[in-house]
């Protein structure tokens, strides 16, 4: 590594310290910018503003780490934050962070310790952007946005150990394979055992090692907002996430709602959002959300509560996000690079599954244990892309209208017992697949979201409980 690349740990906060607050066009003594000007749609223009015009040295494919900072390889990380749509005040990461490729020739001769990927996550600096835009936006206009910060970023011993699993999962695969190029696509397929990363893209295409984006926004949450809740038990894998569940199961199965509350002390409104108190307080945590708890906040783990009918069937739909209409309108010309796309491919619900005794008091619903659930490829593919696609069109071609809800009886417009007529944008419905749009407010007077000059309730996007009933019933209890 040249000379030219070498710093101490002060040198490099002197120099992050001085682009705080400024922009990234502010910050570009050396021009790097004026590339756009040939190139519009170049890729990484933000990273290569910090490493020429902060660090002084020109971009590069070396697949060594970045710096040496008081004689420590370091990565350079430029990262995009933007500002939560789910928490106020708080950033998250804009996307998950690559890290390096995965190479089945010399991953199955290597080790964790001496693996190339391992080599670039040791010792990490992050350097924070703000993209301070609803939209995707050319190279040029990066320079608008604002340098916020610098972290470096060494893992604890026990991320260590979880993303060593992760690699291991992967590299023992690819060793399974034998070499067999036919089978390379199923890697993807590995996404429900990895907690802290994933590879991207697919194959036939080269794929890379990432942090997921919860993870990153982990990181990014710790620094700009301060700590989460540790669990009293580290976790690091999922097979240890489920036997901790097989063994909640084994001691609290039959147990009503009432009761578990009463075991764990909570004292609260009876209601679904209980499950999530009930399910930390079996972890041994103190929170009343799973995003709360620093495990379940960097791996995407959502808490559901399900409750079947004593013949297994689900009573009820389950509501996931919120739509993002300001990422709608801006036509968005990838599914892959869509809030959609990232729910789906990140997340994982675990289920605290109840039977119902009585549908008018929840609290008399009985404990049968835990699923976990993840989405398949094939059911982003087939399920959620075609109401991703239908939702544009209906934005983006001004062929979105208020429909009236019809009474199937009388045939005439439903009227709420405020006088006003019912009516609902024309979104995917439930009774047109197993993805499905549908709004929620706690006022029926108040339509707060306005969308092509409609106001509506706030939209989210649903899953049919006849399906997860489905789903639930070919996963097994953990």
């Amino acid at each position: 590594m040249n000379t030219e690349h070498r710093y101490t740990k002060q040198q490099v906060i002197d120099l992050l310290e001085a682009c705080l607050e400024k922009t990234l066009g502010e910050i570009d003594k050396n021009k790097v910018f004026d590339r756009t000007k040939t190139n519009p749609k170049i890729t990484g223009i933000a990273g290569d503003v910090i490493e020429q015009s902060v660090f002084g040295y020109p971009a590069n494919n070396d697949s060594n780490p970045d710096l040496i900072i008081d004689e420590i390889p370091t990565e350079l990380k430029t990262t995009g934050i933007k500002l939560s749509a789910k928490k106020k005040g708080f950033y998250e990461a804009k996307e998950p962070m690559s890290i390096t490729g995965v190479s089945p020739d010399n991953i199955i001769n290597e080790e964790f310790n001496n693996s190339r990927f391992w080599h670039k996550l040791e010792h990490l600096l992050f350097v924070y952007y703000l993209y301070s835009s609803n939209k995707p936006v050319l190279a040029a206009e990066y320079a608008n946005f604002l340098f916020k910060g610098y972290q470096f970023v060494e893992f604890d011993e026990a991320d260590v150990k979880v993303l060593e699993k992760d690699w291991l999962t992967v590299r023992d695969f690819i060793i399974s394979l034998n070499k067999n190029e036919k089978l390379y696509p199923e890697i993807s397929h590995l996404r429900d055992k990895l907690l802290y990363i994933d590879t991207s893209p697919k194959w036939p295409n080269k794929p890379r090692f990432r942090l997921k984006r919860s993870v990153v926004t982990n990181i990014v949450q710790q620094h700009f907002n301060g700590k989460l809740e540790q669990l009293p038990k580290n976790y690091s894998s999922y097979s240890e996430i489920d036997k901790k569940c097989h063994d909640l199961t084994v001691q609290y199965k039959g147990k009503t709602v009432l009761e578990l509350m009463a075991t764990f002390g909570i004292d609260s409104k009876i209601n679904k959002g209980i499950s999530e108190q009930i399910i930390v307080k079996m972890f041994g945590g103190l929170s009343k959300k799973m995003n709360q708890i620093e495990l379940f906040n960097k791996i995407g783990l959502y808490g559901k509560s399900i409750v079947l009918t004593p013949k297994g069937k689900r009573t009820e739909d389950m509501k996931l996000f919120r739509i993002d209409f300001d990422e709608i309108s801006y036509n968005i010309s990838h599914f892959e690079d869509s809030s959609f796309h990232d729910y789906f491919s990140g997340m994982q619900i675990l289920c605290i599954v109840f039977e119902e005794k009585n549908k008018a008091d929840f609290g008399s619903n009985v404990f049968m244990g835990f699923k976990r659930i993840a989405f398949s490829d094939e059911f982003i593919e087939l399920n959620v892309q075609s109401v991703w696609e239908r939702i544009n069109k209906l934005v983006i071609y001004n062929e979105l209208k208020d429909i009236p809800v019809i009474n199937k009886k009388t045939g005439k417009p439903k009227v709420n017992k405020t006088g006003t007529i019912q009516s609902a944008p024309n979104f995917p419905k439930s009774s047109e697949g197993v993805i499905f749009v549908r709004g929620d407010s706690s006022d029926s007077t108040k339509k707060p979201e306005c969308v092509n000059g409609i106001k509506m309730y706030r939209q989210y996007i649903w899953i049919k409980g006849s399906y997860l009933s489905e789903l639930l019933a070919r996963v097994d209890y953990l």
